[in-house]
Parts: C-alpha cells; sequence; structure tokens
C-alpha cells in the first residue's frame, strides 16, 4: 500500500553537541518521500526521501549559513540529501529497523533507522494514518563533513556524532482501482 507523509505533522531534526558541553538542535523544513508500507508484510516495506538541503534551520542565521556552507553541506553542489531504504527488519509488532543508503555531499552510506509504529488513527475524512518514530546516528566525517575547531581545554567544537530523530505521520494513498470505483460511482448517480 501505497503512503504519503503529512507534513504538518511530521518532521526531520537532528543534534550535535557544541564545545562538548551543550546539545544543538535543528530541522530541514522541505522534503518529500514515498513509502510503500503493508502492516501485514512490512518486511516489504519501501522508503525514498529527499531533503531539500537549504531548508536545514537551527533557529540561527549565522550557524545555518555556516552549515550550507562547503565546510559542512556545501548546498551549492549538493542540493539534495537522500535516503532509499534497501530492506526492513520487523522485531515485533511495533518496532523495526530500517536499512537504506544515506547520500550527503555525493556520498553514499549505509545506515540502520530504529523505528517504532507509535499508533493508528482515521482522520475526518475516514482516512486512515499511521505514526511512526524512526532514529539513528551518524558520524558526520563518513560523509566528508569534516570542518572541526580544536578547543583550548580540549575537544572539539562540533563533536563528530550526529543523532537523527524523525516523527512520521503517514495518510494512506487511494489505490487507482479505488479512485476509478469512485469516479463510476459518482458517474452513474448524475
Amino acid at each position: 500500500m501505497s503512503w504519503r507523509f503529512d507534513p504538518a505533522h511530521s518532521s526531520i531534526e537532528f543534534s550535535a553537541k557544541h564545545m562538548m558541553i551543550t546539545t544543538v538542535r535543528g530541522r530541514f523544513k522541505q522534503w518529500s518521500g514515498t513509502i510503500e508500507f503493508d502492516e501485514a508484510h512490512p518486511e516489504a516495506t519501501r522508503v525514498a526521501v529527499e531533503i531539500d538541503a537549504a531548508s536545514l534551520d537551527s533557529d540561527q542565521p549565522q550557524r545555518d549559513a555556516h552549515l550550507k556552507s562547503a565546510d559542512f553541506l556545501d548546498i551549492e553542489h549538493y542540493p539534495t540529501i537522500t535516503f532509499s531504504s534497501t530492506r526492513a527488519e520487523p522485531l515485533s509488532a511495533t518496532t523495526g529497523k530500517l536499512y537504506g543508503d544515506l547520500t550527503i555531499r555525493g556520498v553514499t552510506r549505509p545506515v540502520v533507522l530504529d523505528v517504532s509504529l507509535e499508533g493508528r488513527s482515521r482522520d475526518w475524512q475516514g482516512k486512515r494514518r499511521l505514526g511512526f518514530t524512526a532514529t539513528t546516528s551518524l558520524n558526520r566525517k563518513d560523509w566528508g563533513l569534516n570542518w572541526n575547531v580544536a578547543l583550548e581545554a580540549g575537544g572539539w567544537l562540533v563533536s563528530e556524532r550526529i543523532d537523527v530523530h524523525i516523527e512520521a505521520q503517514l495518510i494512506e494513498e487511494e489505490s487507482a482501482a479505488s479512485q476509478e470505483s469512485q469516479t463510476q460511482a459518482a458517474g452513474t448517480q448524475g
């Protein structure tokens, strides 16, 4: 079954340590993706996401400009970040691992997301919705994001570890056959 993200209730966020003492958080405000998910066969799940790297927002314009520069994401040459799943591994009725390829700055590396089904519901239009949380940790240097400054007291200005937290609310897409039967039914009523 095909699902689409509800952008008003979904987010892709990241965090990193600054000066080894505080956590700085940010998000990507523009992204899109597709999901094929069947609750009866979660191992067949397929996910593809494309993120607009320029939509990075950490609530601090000077930091955002630096993160978008050639020191980090280099959005001029690499405007998108992509994720494409390669396999899904159900661990229980509500948890699993999603394996895939993450491409940042033209470098593709494998990642594993820990996924949790948070719940199911129907909206005011009767459409099915699912809520998922997914998390992972990355070493930014694996994607060539090497810029840093050594601190006088020891350690680094920016941690190598980046934590990623995704909240995804999905809306079931109507199948082409369902849309066709609704169109035919509407035509016979007129």
